[in-house]
């Protein structure tokens, strides 16, 4: 098959952050077939945009054999407020409705668009539109609720605009792939999108890169001394510092242990709240906070190897207890128990996997009781919920068997079997 992939944050081979069609698309490849990515030339955690793409308006870049990035411009008013995230939105549908018409070769079979933003939709309906074929929509983020709940969406006649598109977008769509259970039920419940288009392929663990580092030589011991990681027990965090993430429950709670010496908080990532939570931190005089730039995945496998635990963490809204936190499945992908400060499926997930602790969101005390109870229990605790998250992941949220489940509902598309 031939896919076209619609993704705004499509990773660079370096960038950190969210890779889940990075991995999707190795796989696809290793099956035989090829991608063609119209992806963005911003990150989306920190808003910035290369060099190479300065000046350009779409930029050729072969990924890997049998994938190839069209990297389409998008505004760097991105990170700057609301309406500069609005127009780099929309700067993206337009660069990636020409680049989708003009600057791609070939036949497609099919047309997989993941969002948000929801307006990448517009260009995966007007794109079906000339070269009439099917689109699939996935749903990694409930939007516009999301954006609501969280207060970055407020002006009321932009939220019926997107909410009639979200709606439009369903109708069109042959087929819908929500990242969670309760992404489903919303969707088949509340908004009235018919069961049999929705389907459910989660965010999923790279083993393909745990298992690497778990079976080589990779000295623990020694990354933590050149990390400055000695002698403590370091809980981190990977992903965005945005609004959503509301990182500075971690600060407060790094407040109430900054007399414990051996606690020590680690946030590895950008975005929008970054520079606000190291002033903070450094205002309050912590010294159990270390911030680190985002860095590559595997990178990002070995910091959290080198960590007694991991953490999942999001603003108390009830939107977010409908999803599911990527970095929780690479945290049981490395074998670490998970301080999931997440309710709704992202708690029944850790409880269901028997692999961490639920801790109340925005309760900073909370926060620093259950880390003060893991220290003071025995740490073959830990070793047992790392082993049974990772089973647990590996059973159910595997990267790879998930990626060709995905290729067998594209098959059914094609030949008009029946999906479920």
């Amino acid at each position: 098959m031939n896919i076209l992939l619609i993704h705004q944050y499509f990773l660079e081979k370096d960038d950190g952050g969210g890779s889940r069609f990075n991995e999707m698309t190795r796989v696809w490849e290793e099956e035989g077939h090829t991608t063609t990515v119209l992806g963005g030339m911003v990150h989306y955690n920190t808003g910035k945009k290369r060099e190479r793409y300065k000046g350009k308006f779409t930029f050729h870049d072969q990924h890997s054999e049998k994938t190839t990035v069209l990297r389409c411009h998008v505004s760097e008013a991105y990170n700057v407020n609301f309406l500069g995230r609005l127009w780099a939105y929309f700067s993206f549908v337009f660069s990636s409705i020409y680049a989708g018409l003009f600057k791609t070769k070939g036949k497609f079979d099919i047309i997989v668009v993941t969002s948000p933003p929801l307006f990448v939709g517009i260009t995966a309906y007007v794109l079906s539109i000339f070269k009439r074929i099917p689109f699939v929509f996935e749903v990694r983020d409930l939007w516009p609720e999301s954006a609501i709940d969280t207060g970055v969406l407020k002006n009321k006649m932009i939220i019926r605009l997107a909410y009639w598109f979200e709606a439009f977008i369903y109708k069109k769509a042959t087929l819908v792939n929500v990242l969670t259970p309760a992404f489903r039920d919303k969707l088949i419940n509340e908004k009235n999108v018919p069961a049999k288009k929705v389907v459910f392929i989660p965010n999923a663990a790279d083993f393909a890169i745990s298992d690497g580092l778990l079976n080589s030589a990779f000295d623990r011991d020694q990354f933590r001394k050149e990390n400055g990681l000695e002698g403590k027990t370091v809980i981190t965090y990977v992903g965005a510092h945005g609004v959503a993430n509301h990182l500075i429950q971690v600060i407060d709670t790094a407040e109430i242990l900054k007399d414990n010496q051996e606690v020590l908080f680690q946030l590895i990532g950008s975005g929008m709240q970054k520079d606000m939570l190291k002033n903070e931190a450094s205002k309050r005089g912590l010294t159990n906070v270390k911030f680190v730039d985002p860095v590559p995945k595997t990178e990002v496998f070995k910091y959290i190897l080198a960590s007694e635990f991991g953490t999942s963490v999001l603003k108390k809204v009830d939107t977010f207890k409908t999803i599911y936190s990527n970095k929780t499945f690479d945290y049981m992908a490395c074998k670490r128990p998970v301080l999931m400060v997440i309710d709704g499926v992202s708690r029944k997930l850790v409880e269901d996997a028997q692999c961490g602790v639920y801790i109340e969101p925005e309760n900073p005390q909370d926060f620093a009781d259950k880390i003060l109870d893991y220290m003071n229990t025995n740490k073959s605790i830990r070793s047992q919920q790392g082993e049974a998250g990772y089973a647990f992941a590996k059973a159910n949220f595997d990267r790879d068997d998930l990626a060709k489940k995905y290729l067998t509902y594209i098959k059914k598309i094609l030949t008009k079997e029946p999906v479920i």
